[in-house]
């Protein structure tokens, strides 16, 4: 079977998070979504925990729980967190974002009683724990060798193994003797596997991508994932595959365009300044309207430490599928604002209800199908996104690309820059 799996989101106790963030309503949007695997997230929160115990029942020999009230619910959960550490490594603090996926709520227990040393875990559903990222995975894996841990949206500026202000390098210079235990990394919204495989020194490793999702609506939860072909869900099967690069059971992942991302190009959102990697180091990374240092963005960090050109694939990569949420290609094509105006929910129920789930629409669906239900243009816009032909105006500074879907959008498009005064180097020259 088919599993889409999104390892990584946050529940209610975390900072930014919808308090409507419950396992009922995560396992319902799951599965409109077409989710049948999903991180808990924040298993480290004391409260949380707790709901994870009262909501959830363990699936037999899977290492995967399902819904307590509905068994036959057909998404699964993982027991998984997000945690930050901060640490001072060569009179530099680094502030490293990791991923941890457990079989069982027993072993997260033990893990909370391990990492409650180096910080209080109630004070937000990803806890900041005052130990190196080494200490981390030691603590981790001598609880169980079944755990696994990897590092959180890899290239984002703050907060990243390699983020472009407190990362490091390479995996080996944040993990040190503890590599050894690190099989995957998270690409995170601004950075696709293309740009991870121009780095050769991460080709030992397999990507994985999530979503990161603080609120359970379908154009967060799931916008990035993981598709494994299984006999059914289990951790262990899971696990293995992440560890092995197994072609055969991981198939590929979801991506948003990279360039959708939030910090994809460099820019200073307070000045509305984006820029290419090329442009920003012609201004030698200051934001040519306040004088202060810009934001550097993926694209720009990824250049600094590739070592291979643009369109180098790995003999041995995982595939990746260019996907944009469905409610966001609809909204698109209305010129709507928001992707959760009622407008856009009456087509996107009516093609969910035809098809099943938002993925079936978005990866399956023939055209004359998609006609049928939706018009012309929606269909041809949802296909257009399938096979990868539509412009992403980059985002930059914590602000979301803009995707150009039809060519009679650009001129909108540029409408939209010119509003909000988006600058780039031609205005300064």
């Amino acid at each position: 079977m088919r599993v889409i799996a999104d390892l990584h989101i946050h529940g209610r106790y975390s900072r930014a998070t919808s308090h409507k963030m419950s396992i009922g309503e995560i396992a319902r949007f799951a599965k409109i979504k077409g989710l049948n695997l999903v991180g808990t997230g924040d298993f480290t929160h004391p409260q949380w925990l707790k709901e994870l115990r009262e909501t959830l029942v363990e699936e037999p020999g899977t290492g995967l729980y399902r819904v307590a009230e509905n068994p036959d619910f057909p998404v699964y959960f993982m027991i998984t967190t997000e945690v930050s550490t901060i640490f001072t490594f060569e009179n530099d603090v680094k502030k490293i974002h990791h991923v941890i996926l457990t079989p069982s709520i027993e072993t997260a227990v033990q893990i909370n009683e391990r990492l409650a040393k180096y910080g209080d875990l109630s004070v937000d559903g990803r806890p900041t724990l005052d130990m190196s990222a080494p200490q981390l995975v030691e603590e981790v894996m001598e609880v169980s060798a079944d755990n696994m841990v990897f590092p959180a949206h890899a290239w984002t500026p703050w907060f990243s193994i390699f983020g472009a202000f407190s990362g490091f390098d390479s995996v080996e210079d944040c993990y040190q003797d503890m590599t050894k235990h690190i099989y995957a990394l998270e690409t995170g919204l601004s950075s696709d596997p293309p740009m991870n495989w121009r780095l050769s020194k991460l080709d030992k490793f397999t990507l994985v991508s999530n979503s990161d999702s603080h609120s359970f609506w379908p154009w967060r939860m799931g916008r990035e994932a993981n598709v494994f072909e299984l006999k059914s869900p289990n951790y262990w099967e899971i696990i293995e595959a992440i560890k092995n690069k197994d072609k055969k059971k991981f198939k590929f992942t979801v991506e948003t365009d990279p360039a959708y991302g939030k910090y994809h190009w460099t820019g200073h959102r307070n000045c509305n300044v984006s820029l290419s990697p090329r442009d920003a180091i012609k201004l030698g990374n200051i934001c040519p309207v306040c004088r202060k240092k810009l934001t550097k963005g993926v694209e720009q960090r990824v250049e600094e430490l590739a070592d291979r050109p643009t369109g180098f694939k790995p003999e041995n990569a995982i595939g990746y599928l260019h996907l944009l949420p469905l409610s966001e290609i609809i909204a698109t094509v209305l010129n709507s604002d928001s992707p959760s105006t009622q407008q856009v929910w009456s087509i996107y129920n009516k093609l969910v209800e035809k098809f099943g789930d938002e993925y079936s629409v978005l990866i399956d669906a023939p055209r004359d199908a998609l006609e049928a239900v939706a018009d012309a243009r929606i269909a041809e816009a949802i296909i257009r996104v399938r096979e990868d032909r539509i412009r992403v105006v980059p985002g930059y500074d914590g602000v979301y690309g803009r995707p150009i879907i039809f060519e009679d959008e650009a001129s909108t498009a540029k409408n939209i820059s010119e509003k909000v005064q988006q600058l780039n180097l031609t205005d300064f020259m």
